[in-house]
């Protein structure tokens, strides 16, 4: 954190980091970022998953303003909403691509 945030701003933070640390939830986002909308079927299809929970996780996802929900007839259509969360997985992605290369480091040296 490059700046000391207010108090009443952690707790909001930590729940966000909260959501994101499920590896159910972070495969539904990645899905909709490759694919750009899916629905709960094609989520469910891709993931070999209940219908049932990929659409908690898809409820706690839209709850939290990360997704948006359109609907078409009786489907629910899901796409990214927030294009922060993109960037967040990327820098952290890139960490442990380091972390990882500095581990193969010091095994090879071994």
């Amino acid at each position: 954190m490059s700046a000391a945030l207010p108090g009443q701003m952690l707790e909001p933070l930590a729940e966000r980091f909260r959501i994101l640390g499920d590896a159910m939830r972070l495969t539904i986002l990645q899905l909709l970022l490759k694919h750009g909308e899916l629905n709960v079927g094609d989520l469910s299809r891709l993931l070999c998953s209940s219908q049932a929970n990929v659409s908690k996780h898809l409820r706690t996802l839209h709850g939290a303003g990360i997704v948006e929900r359109r609907a078409e007839g009786t489907a629910a259509y899901y796409r990214m909403a927030d294009p922060s969360v993109s960037q967040l997985c990327d820098i952290v992605c890139a960490r442990l691509r380091m972390q990882a290369a500095e581990t193969a480091r010091v095994f090879a040296s071994v």
